[in-house]
Parts: C-alpha cells; structure tokens; sequence
C-alpha cells in the first residue's frame, strides 16, 4: 500500500483539501485499495480536549463544488477531524507533504530531519516552486483548490511512473480495472501545470 499524508498548519483547509483530491484521483482511477491516504496539522490550533475541528465550511463547499464530499462521492469529509502530526508518522508513510515552507520546517524539526527523503512541498508536484495558497487568511478557496489540484494530479503522476511504484501499482491489480479513456492515457483529464 502507498501511503500519503498532507500536511498544513491546521488541518482544515488545505491539507484536508488534498487529501479529498487525491482520494478522488485514485478513486477515479480503481485504485482506492492501493492507497492510504490521510492528512494533518503541524500545530495544535484547531485541536481541542483531544478533538479536531471538522473540515472548514469554505473548504468543504469547496470540495463539494468539484463533486467531492456529496452524498455520490463522501470520502468521508463529513466525519474528518483535524489531528496533530506525530513522530511516528514518518515511519508510517511513503510521502509526506507540506503545504508551505513554514510546514516544511515544522516536519523536518518535528521528524529530526528527513534521512528517509519523504517530505516534499506540494507545488514540487505541480511543477513550480512556492508554497499553497493559504484561504484562511486570503479567502481564496479557488487558488488554493487549484494548487492542491494540480499538486495531487503531479504526486499522482509521479507516483504511477515511478519504476518502484508502477511496478507495485502493476501488480497488485487487474489492469482491466485501469481507467483508460480513448487515447490510452489516464491523464487527458488532468490539469497541467
């Protein structure tokens, strides 16, 4: 199993955003089973006695407008909490995904550095450089989705080409399950970067 976790300073907007999408992504692709994805905070902000907050309304009307977290397609965003990133998760995960640099600095002290190279910052995936549109200070829930968006798609992509993935992805399914669409490729439907 690949398993990813997106990481944000909360763990309500963006963070929970990319784990919804890339949900979605496999989903699509009948590839659900093969991942484990989640998401997390590098701060305790939205947590409480040991309670997360839920999903930021904006951020959840969000994901609904693109078809993520209907009654058709839940994920289960309706039941996400926010939680603390912890020490063991480096060990639990293959990927581990910071929304900005002050994320980045936050797993690398929290983890005592990265010998394993697991931690990227999303826009890498997207092909640019810099950091997740923040809403929670701008309000722009449209930026931020397309950041998150194109970040999961370039993760996704650069997952499946990987000789060490793609050879576990081939393996672990029946490739009559892959989604083609007419010209053999699972991406016409993508955003590029």
């Amino acid at each position: 199993m690949i398993k990813i976790l997106f990481v944000c300073h909360g763990n309500i907007c963006r963070s929970t955003m990319a784990e919804f999408i890339m949900k979605d992504i496999v989903r699509k692709q009948n590839m659900s089973e093969l991942f484990h994805i989640e998401s997390s905070a590098t701060h305790t902000d939205e947590i409480w006695n040991g309670q997360g907050s839920p999903v930021y309304p904006p951020a959840k009307e969000k994901l609904r407008e693109h078809g993520i977290g209907t009654a058709d397609n839940e994920l289960g965003v309706s039941s996400k909490r926010a939680r603390l990133t912890s020490r063991t998760d480096y060990d639990k995960f293959d990927f581990i995904i910071g929304m900005d640099s002050a994320n980045i600095r936050d797993l690398n002290r929290l983890f005592g550095g990265d010998p394993e190279n697991k931690i990227f910052k999303m826009l890498e995936f997207a092909g640019r450089s810099g950091d997740v549109a923040d809403p929670w200070y701008t309000g722009n829930f449209d930026d931020t989705w397309i950041d998150c968006s194109e970040g999961c798609h370039g993760l996704f992509r650069s997952i499946i080409t990987d000789p060490k993935y793609a050879e576990y992805l081939s393996s672990a399914m029946d490739l009559d399950d892959f989604d083609e669409p007419e010209q053999g490729l699972i991406f016409d439907d993508f955003p590029r970067g």
